[in-house]
């Protein structure tokens, strides 16, 4: 089980960068591959790059390595993640055996020297650590290249209830014109939805249940709502932060995207309808452009070394580099990350006697979606779609999960 003060840091992480990366095009990311890489550094740093680390964490770096390490392992063990962790280093670089003796490595490595080969040996491990999503090692490795440390980070769910594929139309809004692949949900529990009330106004998020223990939240604000706002009033509404109106309760205008009518019913429950758009998204972030939200700011002052209790030798982050990629189709939900830093239904009667409140929800203009490990609410992918797949005419086929 992850740490809740942990699984606050890293949701907190991930709303600060979500809010300052997401713009106008689509992106995802994963505050949980980046998270634990810097507690492995933040414990065996000293001075000012100790004190950013540490902050930037949210937990005080005494603790970190073994913050870092504990997290790893309660990903790994979750049903629907992988993770792992690599270390490269040259040959002559001496590693303190305290440090090294912490980490809950996948593998040790040596750099050779040869950037090429060594090159290669990275992309191999990530290819084999996310099941072949991402081919590449994001950072370069270079001859001046002392270390490199990376994790990798799967996660996999397949629906509880599998979506119906189907063309979905748009007319207006920034998808206006479009003819996107839509999945469609008849008839779920309405618990599932929620309009939580931010300050910003208000938020329809909807829970897609995995198989595993893994849930994938879509969240739409209103119009004017920026990308990394919806990402983050999605993450505190995640931690307790909002008052919310369960779907069962909701009233016509309520939330975005949502609209309420009545029909007949056998029953008389209520009944929630959802139409969404299949995606997508890859990205690569650079996260020495936002070091400061990082706590990398001083480590990357390559004039001196920041990590005493790695090595004597004087080190500086020279590279942090995060791959990733996020795919959300009608069987189930795939994403991947590697970060890596270097130091250098039948028939039924005709007339049904009740009438029911539908809500029918349509997510047809930019959303976002946080992939969560239900149990802890750890955030583990966070993203923004702008670019759904577009309608090919056939269902099913590759871009199925």
């Amino acid at each position: 089980m992850v740490d809740a003060t942990t699984v606050r840091a890293v949701n907190d992480m991930t709303a600060r960068w979500a809010r300052d990366a997401v713009g106008e095009r689509g992106t995802v990311l994963t505050a949980a591959g980046v998270w634990p890489l810097l507690a492995l550094l933040a414990g065996p740093a000293a001075g000012q790059a100790r004190k950013e680390l540490a902050e930037a964490l949210g937990t005080d770096a005494e603790h970190a390595v073994r913050a870092g390490c504990d997290l790893l392992a309660a990903l790994d063990a979750a049903d629907g993640v992988d993770a792992a962790l690599g270390l490269w280093t040259q040959r002559l670089l001496a590693l303190r055996p305290e440090w090294l003796g912490s980490l809950p490595l996948d593998l040790h490595g040596e750099l050779t020297g040869d950037a090429s080969a060594d090159q290669e040996t990275l992309n191999a491990w990530a290819r084999r650590h996310t099941d072949g999503l991402i081919e590449h090692m994001p950072v370069e490795v270079t001859p001046d290249t002392l270390l490199v440390l990376a994790s990798a980070l799967l996660v996999h769910t397949t629906w509880a209830y599998p979506f119906r594929e189907r063309p979905l139309r748009v007319d207006e809004g920034p998808w206006a014109g479009r003819e996107l692949t839509g999945l469609s949900l008849y008839g779920v529990a309405p618990e599932q939805f929620r309009v939580y009330r931010t300050p910003a106004g208000p938020l329809t998020a909807f829970d897609v249940a995995g198989d595993n223990g893994l849930d994938v939240q879509l969240l739409l604000g209103p119009e004017d709502m920026p990308g990394g706002e919806v990402l983050r009033h999605g993450l505190a509404a995640l931690g307790g932060g909002y008052v919310s109106v369960s779907g069962a309760e909701l009233a016509e205008g309520a939330g975005p995207g949502l609209t309420v009518t009545s029909e007949p019913s056998w029953d008389g429950a209520p009944r929630v309808d959802l139409l969404t758009a299949r995606f997508t998204v890859d990205t690569e972030h650079d996260l020495l452009e936002r070091a400061g939200l990082f706590g990398l700011e001083t480590a990357m002052d390559d004039s001196r070394g920041h990590f005493p209790g790695i090595s004597e030798t004087p080190l500086a982050v020279s590279s942090a580099k995060q791959a990733v990629t996020a795919t959300f189709g009608p069987l189930g939900f795939r994403a991947a990350a590697v970060t890596a830093m270097s130091l250098g239904l039948g028939s039924v009667p005709q007339t049904p006697p009740y009438e029911a409140r539908l809500v029918s929800a349509r997510y047809d203009r930019p959303f976002g979606f946080l992939a969560v490990h239900r149990a802890s609410g750890l955030a583990l992918v966070a993203g923004w779609v702008t670019d759904p797949d577009v309608w090919d005419g056939s269902l099913g086929g590759p871009g199925m999960w």
